[in-house]
């Protein structure tokens, strides 16, 4: 019975991740339009490729048993994460291009240091728990990258740039998995995946609190330069305000 709840888990948990995939093409769809990134954040996509690499290697019956249905999801997310991080770097600003570009390099030469060592150095018990460990840090930092959006949410109190169908189904994967590595009494599996399960549901919090307000805040320049979404005020922005009730902007987010 425990075998077959843990299967059942796993399927939910493929079919979870397949729409958590499928999730950015209307954010990207977006971009593609505009010709532009605006203010979405490519580090988010970049850093789920190196996560869905080390994830879909750990799950391989040759690094850890009983995990092939999180090897093949994960196999599967890296041709969309690619997919995404190829279409980011194209339309991105020369800042954000390069940026992104320097930290694909780091991982995919990060990815192939994990390989080789699991390979070449370690056996049995010692490779799953190097593998593992491994795609649970930087799990753990990929659920953590979504900090920056929630930041920007709270901070503007607009959900403009924090679809919706990412936020609900990175919430509904992250449970799934979470189930599935506890019945299987995997922590590599259940911890980064509670954590995931945790901010998810914070996002979706958040969603209900600001889900009225989806109009692009006026640009404000940071200490250090950078520019990001910040309240309107003064004159002008009390102007651009009323302009923008009686012509509200289209927003292609949920």
């Amino acid at each position: 019975m425990k075998n077959v709840v843990h299967f059942i888990f796993g399927i939910f948990g493929n079919i979870s991740s397949f729409f958590l995939c499928l999730s950015p093409i209307i954010t990207f769809k977006r971009i593609i339009k505009k010709r532009s990134t605006e203010y979405f954040s490519g580090i988010p996509y970049s850093v789920a490729l190196l996560n869905c690499l080390l994830s879909a290697w750990y799950g391989l019956p040759f690094v850890s048993p009983n995990n092939l249905l999180f090897a093949t999801i994960n196999g599967t997310a890296v041709v969309f994460c690619s997919i995404y991080v190829l279409i980011f770097i194209l339309f991105a600003n020369k800042r954000e291009k390069f940026k992104i570009l320097g930290l694909l390099i780091l991982e995919l030469s990060l990815f192939s240091s994990v390989v080789l060592v699991s390979i070449l150095a370690l056996h049995g018990h010692k490779r799953m728990l190097f593998c593992g460990l491994a795609s649970t840090i930087l799990s753990v930092i990929m659920y953590a990258s979504p900090l920056t959006i929630i930041r920007l949410v709270i901070k503007t109190k607009s959900v403009e740039f924090m679809p919706f169908f990412l936020s609900l189904s990175a919430f509904l994967c992250g449970t799934s998995w979470f189930v599935f590595g506890l019945i299987g009494s995997d922590p590599f599996i259940f911890v980064r995946n509670g954590i995931g399960c945790g901010l998810g549901l914070v996002q979706l919090i958040l969603y209900a609190v600001y889900h009225k307000n989806k109009g692009s805040p006026k640009e404000e320049t940071t200490d250090d330069g950078s520019v990001e979404k910040g309240q309107m005020n003064g004159k002008v922005e009390e102007q651009e305000k009323q302009t923008s009730i009686h012509h509200p902007k289209q927003n292609d987010e949920v």
